[in-house]
């Protein structure tokens, strides 16, 4: 259904343009409202067709196994990074993030959409606000890394451990309710 809507969102846009071009004194205007027609109908499949794919059942699983693993380690390595941050060189808690943070971090974005899916908008707002605090105290540690500001990068390590911490908290209780909101159909579990 997916190429399906892009193909109509194709088809629009070249009919429209193709009318456009034609008849650059004076499109019609029942031909120009046709093409965006049939490019809205596009739009409206393609987006039915990645929600679905969204929420199938077997994706939302792997997602939040994702999720869960991928913010478990951060949590893990910035607790490891508090923990060593004393023999640390300043200069190079910076490389030690980048190496250390990047794939766990990218993954759990990749997949947080899920978290949506799976139990409804407010859990994911409740999981996300203390993981986007997490993350911009380690960017803020990165920052302060490079400028060689020491006991700004240790209290900001600190601070990151905390909201990491509490986002995972936060996950793993959800996962202890298990009760989904109803925002997956009860026809994709059988998918």
């Amino acid at each position: 259904m997916r190429a399906i809507g892009y193909l109509l969102i194709t088809l629009g846009f070249l009919a429209g343009s193709f009318v456009a071009v034609r008849q650059p004194e004076g499109v019609p205007l029942q031909t120009y409202l046709a093409a965006l027609a049939v490019g809205i109908v596009g739009v409206v499949l393609a987006q039915v067709a990645i929600r679905r794919a969204a929420r199938h059942v077997d994706r939302l699983a792997a997602d939040m196994e994702t999720i869960e693993v991928s913010l478990g380690r951060v949590v893990g390595n910035v607790q490891a990074l508090d923990r060593e941050k004393e023999s640390i060189d300043v200069y190079d808690l910076k490389d030690r993030i980048d190496t250390t943070f990047r794939s766990d971090l990218d993954a759990f974005v990749q997949a947080r959409e899920s978290i949506i899916h799976r139990f409804g908008l407010q859990a994911y707002a409740d999981v996300m606000n203390p993981f986007a605090a997490g993350e911009r105290y380690l960017n803020r540690v990165w920052s302060t890394s490079t400028d060689g500001y020491i006991d700004e990068a240790h209290e900001y390590i600190g601070r990151a451990h905390e909201q990491f911490e509490d986002a995972l908290r936060t996950l793993r209780g959800l996962s202890a309710e298990g009760a989904p909101t109803g925002d997956v159909p009860e026809g994709d579990a059988a998918r």
